[in-house]
């Protein structure tokens, strides 16, 4: 049995945070486990308020369950304080530093899409060296342009983003997503290869009926999931793109201003 990790915000409505990263491992076919960084008082539009966990419960719940259940994959969403972070970062050390690391993708949620803030400003350093230790970091083009101070308003800026991702910040991969962007969606993947960093563009299609909830969640965790099935790094986010559009295509459940993906799940 594979498994993967989530270390994120709960949203009551399933759509977003743990909730929804748990439901795309099952339908994925490996187990997820998951720890609760906050609360929140949300609907499909808007955070009402955000309550940080308590930091050091999200310490030994981290501690306690990576000696019990080790994963394969590691998802890290929504953070929110600056005492969380350092206690996820404090809990993760032995893993970052063993022989063989175990693949860590990092969803940078800054702020939720009403603007909403989802971590405070004094924790970015500390976000900065899990990006350093991460095999992929999926932010959109406001993320990743807080991140790096890249315009990453056009193309040109958001290749100089995720070059800024992978070799200034030290991660393994970025994959730049571009849907908030006029037009068919079109992702940017950058990937260390020695020395350099190579970009690859990925063609979307943008896919009526929204506004969807939960988008960005469903991705990184999609892209998790795979990686803790052994999938290479191009592989799951070829294989997370198209779960993605396929549940984009499905969204049935609606609440009041946003639609729900919807997963199938395996057997």
């Amino acid at each position: 049995m594979k498994v993967a990790l989530s270390i994120a915000g709960s949203d009551p409505t399933g759509g977003a945070g743990l909730q929804a990263d748990l439901q795309v491992f099952r339908a994925m076919g490996v187990h997820g486990a998951g720890v609760v960084t906050a609360l929140t008082v949300q609907d499909t539009a808007k955070v009402h308020q955000v309550l940080p966990a308590f930091p050091s419960v999200v310490l030994e719940q981290l501690r306690v369950l990576l000696r019990d259940l080790p994963p394969d994959a590691i998802k890290i969403g929504a953070l929110v304080s600056d005492d969380v972070i350092r206690n996820v970062h404090l809990a993760l050390a032995p893993l970052l530093a063993a022989p063989s690391v175990i693949p860590i993708v990092i969803d940078p949620v800054l702020a939720a899409s009403d603007g909403t803030v989802l971590l405070e400003r004094r924790a970015w350093g500390v976000l900065e060296l899990l990006i350093g230790s991460a095999a992929l970091v999926t932010p959109n083009l406001a993320e990743a342009a807080a991140l790096t101070e890249c315009d990453t308003s056009s193309e040109e800026g958001s290749e100089a983003a995720a070059c800024a991702l992978v070799s200034q910040l030290g991660a393994r991969a970025a994959l730049v997503k571009g849907g908030h962007r006029d037009g068919p969606p079109r992702d940017l993947l950058a990937v260390r290869e020695g020395g350099s960093v190579s970009l690859r563009w990925l063609e979307g299609e943008r896919i009526a009926g929204g506004p969807f909830h939960g988008t960005g969640c469903a991705l990184s965790s999609a892209i998790t999931a795979q990686l803790a099935l052994g999938a290479k790094l191009e592989d799951a986010v070829d294989r997370g793109r198209q779960f993605v559009a396929d549940a984009l295509r499905k969204a049935a459940g609606s609440g009041a201003r946003a639609r729900l993906l919807s997963y199938g799940c395996s057997d």
